[in-house]
């Protein structure tokens, strides 16, 4: 197993010697090499016993693609993005990004902390999304740690970045197990009192073929509901019932086989971008979501220990963005499955809190483990 980190000179010299010019994927590590607001950037390659490959970049702490085997051992990338930072740093993407500090949206840009309101950018239909338009995405992680199969990348984020309270030190593990699972820890503390919703923005395309898209993929979400949105994207605090509607995945199915119907929450997302509200209670061991892609037969499971998931199918992929291997990707390319707690819980007291306070650690955790069938 070999790492070909681009950073750290002592790291480099141990790998250039064996260091292949191009990854599994294709990736060619130099295209990675840049400054970026005086910080270096670089591609780091994980890889396990089974030849699974990940290629993650401290980049927004981006996974920029990764190589697991089909029904027929083929290796195929099941994540959409960029083969140069470049294209990270110029075209607007959450393509494999750690989201911070708050994954997802809060409403109108405020929320409320011990008395003191907070006004946020407003950067998503009068909302604050993803932690605002220059939320971790886009900074350059600390790479603090690197073994053959894991790394670690840690993030400071100052006290009024984006208008969020609190001197932030977060941190992001990617850990890559013999048994084709990729695990990802998050880590966060504050020297005051904040907010914090961390995930993993990955689209995947099981597949392998993102011109095809990945609307013939078959979902399961272990989720009897979800929090319904208006037609800015923003939860209105309830907590409604899948049974009876095209939200229901309890039973596998086909993603776009409803995807389009006149059902008034299909409507406002324009498709499927909701937070399912998960069955597993926090309990890591239980699956929480399964993908399967009947093209390639390799099948997705998802663990985590967040109370929910947002499943988002790629509806505002439009063609206009190019990724890696000159590929066009289409709309609805892709399907992505990022835990978290659910949108503007800020503003929603009645459900699990998001805030930090000094002495606290915030984790959270999620695996993808992949297989084929």
């Amino acid at each position: 197993m070999k790492h070909f980190p681009i950073l750290a000179a002592a790291l480099l010299a141990g790998a250039c010697a064996t260091a292949p010019r191009t990854t599994l994927s294709g990736l060619d590590p130099e295209a990675f090499h840049a400054t970026v607001d005086g910080r270096e950037t670089g591609l780091y390659v994980l890889t396990n016993k089974a030849g699974v490959e990940a290629c993650i970049t401290n980049f927004g702490g981006r996974l920029v693609s990764l190589m697991v085997p089909d029904r027929d051992g083929t290796m195929r990338d099941v994540v959409l993005g960029f083969d140069n930072i470049d294209d990270y740093r110029n075209v607007p993407s959450d393509f494999g990004a750690s989201i911070g500090r708050y994954a997802n949206r809060i409403g109108q840009g405020r929320f409320e902390l011990d008395g003191k309101v907070y006004d946020l950018p407003k950067n998503n239909y009068g909302h604050c999304l993803h932690g605002g338009p220059e939320g971790w995405q886009y900074k350059v992680y600390n790479v603090e740690q690197v073994t053959p199969n894991s790394i670690r990348l840690t993030v400071d984020s100052p006290d009024g970045e984006m208008n969020f309270p609190g001197n932030v030190t977060a941190s992001v593990t990617y850990t890559l197990t013999d048994d084709n699972a990729l695990q990802i820890d998050y880590e966060a503390q504050t020297d005051a009192p904040t907010i914090i919703n961390l995930t993993n923005h990955s689209y995947f395309c099981l597949s392998g073929d993102p011109a095809k898209g990945s609307m013939q993929d078959v979902l399961w979400i272990n989720a009897d509901s979800y929090t319904p949105v208006d037609s800015t994207f923003m939860t209105t605090g309830e907590i409604a019932p899948v049974e009876g509607t095209p939200m229901d995945f309890r039973t596998p199915t086909v993603v776009g086989e409803r995807i389009d119907e006149p059902f008034e929450q299909l409507v406002n997302g324009h498709g499927y971008d909701h937070n399912w509200v998960l069955n597993t209670a926090g309990d890591a061991s239980k699956c929480a979501a399964r993908l399967v892609s009947p093209a390639s037969g390799i099948v997705l499971e998802l663990f985590t220990d967040e109370p929910g998931v947002q499943c988002y199918a790629g509806n505002f992929l439009d063609g206009t963005v190019t990724g890696k291997g000159g590929i066009v990707y289409p709309r609805r390319a892709s399907i992505c499955l990022e835990t978290q707690h659910y949108p503007d819980s800020p503003n929603k007291p009645q459900w699990p809190s998001v805030v930090l306070r000094p002495g606290e650690k915030y984790t959270s955790h999620c695996t993808f483990k992949f297989s084929a069938e």
